[in-house]
């Protein structure tokens, strides 16, 4: 996208939010993060001079429970045609999304034509596993980037953002949906009360809409803030999730704790009465108040262990580029841009970053002039110090990365709390 017309974008389409986007209430922020770049707008050397910023400024709404940013850019901006984020680049999620797939696809299997929608479908990742079994799809998916590559595997994929008229229109067109999924996306989209219209609208009878979100008790148990940026809106807890889509006729039926991005919620919907709501929810919404999830002091001790960190973290990697060489980082993710902003780390402080998407390689973590290469890059270096960013695939990295650690490699961490391992 060009420079000029991002800018332009970007000043059209910053919403800020004084009350909350669903139930109307006051919202209670706790915290600023300060200026933040878009994320995932990833520039070359040459443009990084430009970045446009919002605040990252969250907040949360003491009346539903919901969890929100106060100033978002639109949709358009930030899943535009060069999204680079790929999920198939992950094994780890892959054979994650394998085990789901199966698990619902033995829950229609004895339906004469079934149909399955996944919203926001990204590479097709998931999508794969229902079209093995010759089963009738289609994915949702904005971002031109990552539809083409799901278009390229042969599957049925709408190029846009879903609502409450797209998931009317594909009713009308393909019938209504026995099961609709969403990965890690429901939670991106301000307009969020457009999109339970629109899978109410969508949704079988006696169909199940379910998606994963990351957990907003696992962000603040384990002070995971990196995990809020520009695309995660919405960062829900069981109680917050049951009060929104309660608004349009459907009820929250089970909820299972997932460990997939440092903590996550897989949640099953149906519409009213049509299934028995399971003690799962119950239990879930009991263990938040108990966590204190309705009470603004919980997310204000958050916000000073946010500072503890920020402070701890700059001052072990001016140490660590004291006794060493320049410290590395490993994961051009969207939480670093988060994270390294935040903390005020720049190229000063990272010499590269290592990344295995290759649309990533070239570029620079927006706001500081970090660049990113290859891990062929990381593994032809021999710095002792890497600053793992992208922790939540830690296991996967490592078992990649294993020599690193054979010749005296040290990762830092920051999550939960900052540490040497």
């Amino acid at each position: 996208m060009a420079q000029q017309g991002l800018a332009t974008l970007v000043a059209k389409n910053k919403v800020l939010a004084e009350r909350c986007r669903v139930c109307g209430h006051s919202l209670e922020p706790f915290m600023s993060f300060g200026r933040q770049p878009i994320a995932q707008v990833l520039l070359t050397p040459e443009e990084s001079r430009a970045h446009f910023t919002y605040e990252l400024k969250p907040a949360v709404c003491l009346a539903c429970g919901l969890f929100q940013l106060m100033e978002v850019s639109a949709p358009e901006i930030l899943f535009n045609a060069d999204y680079p984020f790929f999920t198939g680049t992950s094994q780890v999620m892959a054979e994650h999304f394998r085990l789901w797939a199966e698990e619902l696809l033995s829950s229609i299997h004895h339906l004469p034509d079934p149909f399955l929608v996944e919203i926001g479908s990204n590479d097709g990742t998931f999508l794969e596993n229902i079209a093995r079994q010759k089963i009738r799809h289609l994915g949702i998916e904005p971002a031109h980037s990552v539809a083409s590559v799901a278009l390229g595997k042969g599957l049925s994929t709408l190029e846009a953002f879903f609502s409450a008229d797209v998931g009317r229109r594909i009713r009308r067109q393909h019938g209504p949906a026995d099961i609709i999924v969403a990965a890690n996306v429901i939670g991106h989209i301000p307009s969020i009360s457009d999109v339970a219209a629109g899978v109410a609208a969508l949704l079988n009878e006696n169909g199940i809409f379910t998606f994963e979100a990351v957990y907003l008790a696992d962000v603040i148990r384990n002070t995971e803030f990196d995990q809020l940026y520009d695309e995660h809106v919405f960062t829900f807890s069981v109680r917050a999730v049951k009060n929104l889509f309660a608004r349009e006729g459907l009820d929250l039926i089970d909820v299972r704790h997932q460990p997939a991005h440092g903590g996550s919620i897989r949640y099953v919907l149906a519409h009213a009465g049509k299934f028995e709501v399971g003690q799962s929810v119950f239990r879930a919404i009991e263990q938040e108040r108990k966590e204190g999830l309705e009470e603004i002091e919980t997310y204000l001790a958050f916000a000073r262990r946010c500072e503890a960190i920020r402070r701890e973290l700059k001052a072990v990697l001016i140490d660590a580029n004291r006794k060493s060489r320049p410290v590395l980082g490993y994961g051009a993710t969207a939480k670093s841009t988060t994270v390294l902003n935040y903390c005020d780390i720049g190229s000063d402080l990272i010499e590269f970053i290592a990344d295995s998407t290759p649309v990533k390689q070239g570029k620079v973590i927006p706001g500081t002039g970090i660049p990113i290469r290859p891990p062929s890059a990381f593994r032809a270096c021999n710095h002792q110090y890497t600053l793992l960013l992208a922790w939540n695939h830690r296991a996967e990295i490592e078992r990649k990365e294993a020599a690193y650690r054979e010749r005296g490699g040290k990762w830092i961490i920051y999550i939960p709390g900052v540490a040497t391992v």
